[in-house]
């Protein structure tokens, strides 16, 4: 239900296009959202099905039409709904690059260490543009307590990194 709360919140602060829609999304919650445009129109029809959301064309000049999402009352109590069971559970993280660490031993141990480093560069980049505005240039908010919960991990992670770098240099 995490997409539907995305699709719902999103329309609850304007009535939008789905072209729209993906834009705000790719550009202020890539960081928790991996929602692909396809997936968002399906979902959308769905919720429209349902009765969440209400659609109407809209053409501007010589431009196709497009459809306009608008949240209904059913679809604001359904938000409501949802978004408290979001903010009161906890769903156990996967991290997907994670899995080549159950292998490390396949490789030479200082081999590893360098290809972690490679990852830590990387998360060390992205914190820059987190500390740096870049993304999305939130300063309060929801959205800035998305920006702050990522930072937090990506430190947590470097800082990890860094730990298990150094243990297997030990290891050589």
């Amino acid at each position: 239900m995490d997409r539907e709360l995305l699709l719902l919140g999103l329309l609850r602060r304007q009535s939008m296009h789905g072209y729209q829609i993906q834009e705000w999304i790719s550009r202020d919650l890539e960081y928790c959202s991996d929602l692909k445009q396809a997936t968002a129109y399906n979902l959308l029809k769905r919720m429209a099905d349902k009765g969440w959301v209400t659609t109407r064309e809209e053409q501007e000049g010589n431009r196709p039409p497009r459809t306009v999402y608008q949240i209904t009352e059913d679809g604001e109590a359904i938000f409501q709904q949802i978004l408290r069971e979001n903010l009161a559970q906890h769903t156990r993280m996967r991290l997907p690059d994670g899995i080549g660490l159950a292998f490390i031993e396949a490789i030479p141990p200082q081999e590893a260490a360098d290809l972690l480093t490679q990852r830590k560069a990387a998360i060390q980049k992205q914190l820059d543009l987190l500390r740096q505005g870049h993304v999305g240039g939130h300063s309060q908010g929801g959205l800035r307590l998305i920006l702050d919960h990522q930072e937090i991990h990506l430190n947590a992670e470097s800082t990890w990194l860094t730990h298990v770098i150094k243990q297997l240099k030990e290891l050589e």
